[in-house]
Order: C-alpha cells, then structure tokens, then sequence
C-alpha cells in the first residue's frame, strides 16, 4: 500500500508539542477560500510512497523529536481520506520507536472510517473552521454536520485533542459565531488546548501559479488585539455551557 504525499516538513515546530516530523498528505474534500495549500486538494497527484520509504525520512531526526517531546503529525489536505494508510505508518512509527502521533484534520471524515487511525492516534489536532452552517458551506464549499459529529466522536472516545480555530476577518471572526464556537467547545470533556490562529496570507502565490483567483484578495491579517478579543468571545461561550 503508498500512499499519495504533497510535501514533508522534518523540523515542524506548530503542528503538535515538541520538534515533530510533519507530512503532508495529498486530497481534501474542502476548498477553503484561505486555504494555503490549493494544490493539495486533488486526490490523484502528488508523490506517491510507502510507509518504509517514509520511516526511511524521519530516522535521521529521531534524536530531535525525542528529545523535545515531539514526533510525528499528518495533516494535509486532509489526511483521514487515506485513513488506512495513515493507521499502518502510526502503528510502525509506534512498534518501532514508540513516536508520540498528532492527526491534524478538519474532521470531514464518517467516524467508523478513521477509527483503526484513532487507535494509534495519541493527540489530534481539530480544525473547526465556522460554526454557523451557511457561514461554513461559503467559506468551505461543504457542510460542518460531519465536523461535528467528528468532534463528538473524539469525545466519547476520551481521545485528548486541540480545537484549532482560524480568525479570518470578515468570515470567521463575528461575535455570536465566536460565542457559538465556545458553546460547543465547552460541551466536550477532552479539548486539552485552544489555539487561535490568525488567517495569512503565505499560500497567495500558489492560487497565483495554478491560475486560480484568490477569494480574499482584500481581506486584511488579524491584528494581535482582534485575537484577544476572539478568545475572550470563545471563553465566555465555553463558560455558558
């Protein structure tokens, strides 16, 4: 079995604790208007390897991921579309040198799909884009019914993980949606972090080189204030529940 890879990072330092191994895998069912890596999203491209091949490029780190408390994280695209995949290289990376493993994900995945994934899954990491269900099919092209559903899924499993929430002005930063988020993250028992990451605009050239036109040409960065205030909104949503 290969799997299809766009890219891999060895000294990943945002996507879980510690220095972690980070690979990118090929497909997404989403098309963020933000997304920084448009040229994930078809399935069918993309380098294609074996789990030995991979193993073969994070043995010359192992000292630094061990050292600092990190390992291996797959994100995307979206990773649990190769599910099966994904759930034979955890499950070596664990056999054979007992690596702490992140999924990052948008959580568009059927639960029963990802779950031999999530048992060799030690943190996941989960992108709750917008909880408003219009507000999510325009700015992902697809509904948040599944995300979270996934969300729910995680909990009941008892699987320790990280909402990841991105604040683009204008499209995810209004009060009562931040509100909403809150409400929804404070009915889960086992969200061990929030982090709040302000919207870029590092992924603009690649739109560019595939011909395609940029959604938020004019959207603007957040501002360290306009975080404050989002995680302040989010707070007092968990605090409701």
């Amino acid at each position: 079995m290969k799997g299809r890879i766009h890219s891999f990072d060895t000294f990943g330092t945002v996507d879980g604790p510690g220095i972690r191994f980070v690979l990118f895998m090929q497909g997404c069912a989403l098309q963020c208007k933000y997304c920084h890596n448009p040229d994930s999203w078809e399935m069918n491209v993309g380098m294609q390897m074996d789990v030995e091949e991979i193993m073969n490029e994070i043995e010359p780190y192992l000292a630094y991921y061990r050292s600092s408390g990190g390992g291996i994280t797959v994100t995307g695209g979206e990773p649990t579309l190769q599910a099966p995949f994904l759930a034979r290289l955890f499950a070596e990376c664990k056999r054979r040198w007992g690596l702490h493993t992140v999924l990052d994900t948008n959580g568009f995945c059927e639960p029963s799909h990802a779950r031999e994934l999530l048992e060799v899954t030690d943190l996941v990491l989960l992108d709750l884009k917008q909880l408003n269900p219009d507000r999510h099919i325009e700015l992902t092209a697809q509904p948040n019914d599944r995300m979270k559903r996934f969300a729910h899924y995680l909990d009941e499993l008892g699987k320790p993980f990280w909402i990841r929430h991105v604040l683009v002005p204008g499209w995810t930063d209004d009060s009562s949606d931040l509100i909403e988020l809150g409400k929804f993250i404070g009915s889960l028992d086992h969200v061990c972090k929030l982090e709040i990451l302000p919207y870029h605009r590092m992924g603009v050239y690649k739109w560019r080189q595939m011909g395609k036109e940029y959604p938020l040409e004019l959207c603007p960065t957040p501002s360290d204030q306009e975080v404050i205030r989002a995680k302040g909104l989010i707070d007092a949503g968990i605090s409701l529940r």
